[in-house]
């Protein structure tokens, strides 16, 4: 027997709302990354939370076999931020996000 699925929906509201409270304030790119990477997994939670069956405790598989090619996509695309994060910090030593968007003027 498992929590009422309203704490899950809670808890995974709590860690939206920080991913998008770090998404807008931090200024460096690697942060507003694992920002990102918090509000994807913030909805991964909710997702396997919904499709859970009350009573039971049981997954649906469709839910968690969605959930786990999400997570492989995901990490592919951090990855691949990450790497161009580092060419932007090889290129214009810095990763303030105010000072990249005055370069494109």
């Amino acid at each position: 027997m498992g929590l009422p699925l309203i704490y899950y929906v809670l808890v995974a509201s709590l860690i939206f709302i920080i991913g998008v409270f770090c998404l807008a304030t931090r200024k460096n790119l690697i942060k507003q990354i694992i920002g990102l990477e918090i509000m994807v997994n913030a909805a991964h939670l909710s997702f396997v939370a919904m499709s859970t069956k009350q009573g039971t405790g049981l997954v649906d598989p469709y839910a968690q076999s969605f959930i786990l090619v999400s997570l492989g996509v995901g990490a592919a695309v951090v990855a691949l931020a990450l790497l161009l994060s580092v060419q932007v910090y090889r290129t214009y030593k810095t990763t303030d996000v105010t000072k990249l968007r005055r370069l494109r003027r």
